[in-house]
């Protein structure tokens, strides 16, 4: 198994515990690739996260700095910060990928990685289709 980069979304959940968002089966998959290859958070979801608790979109079980510092350091956690190469990679994507910045930046962090990336968005799933990018569906 290959690590995963998680889309900004399977991020909070799983590390929520939101069960009636992650199916049994996903949730496995994420444990086992947690304490094999690794799963993989980009900067860009640490942004993200951010930007929606500020409009009020997601509330967490803690205040935001304090659940991100948390939520890395979980075992089999690794940060991935956002590079010069991942930023061009991003705008430089092959195909007709997803118009949303953040989620080229996680498309472009996949690739540049070799991970696959772990997501419930149809339009990055669709992406993968195509083989420009690893997805796992969940």
């Amino acid at each position: 198994m290959s690590e995963l980069l998680l889309d900004t979304h399977i991020w909070v959940w799983y590390a929520e515990g939101i069960e009636d968002r992650l199916a049994p089966a996903s949730v496995k998959l994420l444990d086992e690739a947690r304490r094999t290859a690794g799963l993989l958070v980009s900067a860009i979801s640490v942004w993200e996260l951010g930007v929606h608790v500020r409009k009020g979109k997601i509330q967490l079980s803690a205040p935001l700095r304090d659940w991100v510092d948390r939520a890395l350091d979980a075992q089999g956690i690794r940060f991935v910060p956002l590079d010069a190469a991942t930023a061009v990679e991003s705008t430089q994507l092959p195909g007709e990928p997803h118009g949303d910045p953040a989620d080229r930046f996680l498309i472009a962090t996949a690739r540049m990685l070799r991970a696959s990336l772990a997501t419930r968005d149809d339009s990055i799933i669709a992406y993968g289709k195509t083989g420009y990018v690893r997805v796992t569906p969940l």
